[in-house]
C-alpha cells in the first residue's frame, strides 16, 4: 500500500501525462461542435410538439448574452427540418463524437488497457456524446440559468398564482437534484469510457470530485455572467463568448482529471 506522499506523487505524474494535456481542449472543441445538431433537434421537437420557435428566440435574446444569441438565433430562424438537414444533424453528432472518443483512448492509456475494435469504440462514443451534451446542457439550464429561465416564464404571465410555491422547490431541489444527477452522469461516463469492466467503488472518487468542481465551476460563471454585464474590456463583442468557451474548457478539464483521480485510486488499490 501506498503512503500518501507517494499517492500525491503518482496523481501529479498522471496529471502531467501528454494526454491530459492535450484531452480538454479537444473534448471542449467538439462539445462546441454538437451545439448545431442540438439546435436542430430542439428545432424538430419544437416542430413536432407545435411549440412556436418564437418563444425560444425571445427567450435567447432577453436572457441569453447577446453575443451568444446573435450566433444561435439565425439557426433557430427560418429553418425547416428536411432530410438534408437531419442528415448534416447525424454527420454533426459523428463528428462531435471524437471529443468522447478520445476520453475512450486516453481511459485505456491510463488504465494500462488494450483498445477494442474502432466499430466497438465509435459506436460507445457516439452514446457517451449524448450523455456529455445532456450533462452539459443540464448544468447550464438548471444550475448556470435556471433562475433566468423561471424568470421569463412568469414574465409571459404563467403561473402566477403559485410563483413563490414554484420559487421555492426551485431552490429547494436545485443543488440537491442538481448533484444527483451530474453525479449518476458523470459515474456512467467514468464507467463506459475504458474498454474494460471497471468496478463501481472505483470511479466513485473522481465522480465525486467532478460534480463538486462542476458545481462550484457553474456558480461561479452563472454569478459572473448574472451580475458583470460589462466584461467587454478585453475581448469586446466577443467577451460573452469567449468566456462561455473558457467555461466549458474548465468543464472538460475538470472531467479529464476526474479520469486521471480514478486510474489512481484504482492503480494503488491493485498495487
Amino acid at each position: 500500500m501506498f503512503t500518501k506522499n507517494e499517492k500525491i506523487l503518482k496523481f501529479i505524474k498522471i496529471i502531467q501525462k501528454p494526454e491530459l494535456r492535450v484531452l480538454p481542449g479537444q473534448l471542449a472543441f467538439f462539445l462546441f461542435l454538437s451545439v448545431f445538431p442540438i439546435i436542430t433537434l430542439i428545432v424538430f421537437f419544437a416542430s413536432a410538439l407545435s411549440v412556436s420557435t418564437d418563444s425560444i428566440v425571445q427567450f435567447m435574446d432577453t436572457s441569453v448574452p447577446k453575443e451568444i444569441a446573435d450566433l444561435l438565433l439565425p439557426y433557430f430562424i427560418g429553418n425547416s427540418v428536411s432530410i438534408q438537414v437531419g442528415f448534416s444533424m447525424i454527420v454533426g453528432f459523428v463528428v462531435a463524437s471524437n471529443g468522447a472518443h478520445s476520453i475512450i483512448i486516453a481511459s485505456n492509456a491510463l488504465y494500462k488497457l488494450d483498445d477494442s475494435s474502432y466499430l466497438n469504440r465509435r459506436v460507445k462514443a457516439l452514446f457517451m456524446t449524448v450523455i456529455l451534451v445532456f450533462l452539459f446542457l443540464f448544468m447550464l439550464v438548471i444550475l448556470a440559468f435556471g433562475n433566468t429561465i423561471l424568470d421569463f416564464i412568469f414574465s409571459l404571465g404563467l403561473f402566477q398564482k403559485i410563483k413563490g410555491t414554484i420559487y421555492i422547490v426551485y431552490y429547494i431541489l436545485k443543488w440537491t437534484l442538481a448533484i444527483f444527477v451530474v453525479f449518476i452522469l458523470v459515474k456512467l461516463l467514468y464507467t463506459m469510457a475504458p474498454d474494460a469492466t471497471i468496478k463501481s467503488k472505483y470511479v466513485n472518487i473522481g465522480a465525486l470530485f467532478s460534480t463538486i468542481s462542476f458545481a462550484v465551476v457553474t456558480t461561479i460563471y452563472s454569478y459572473y455572467v448574472s451580475h458583470f454585464g460589462n466584461y467587454n474590456m478585453i475581448y469586446g463583442g466577443l467577451s460573452a463568448i469567449v468566456i462561455l468557451m473558457i467555461f466549458v474548457y474548465i468543464l472538460s478539464y475538470i472531467l479529464v482529471l476526474g479520469i486521471a483521480i480514478n486510474t489512481t485510486y484504482y492503480q494503488v488499490e491493485k498495487a
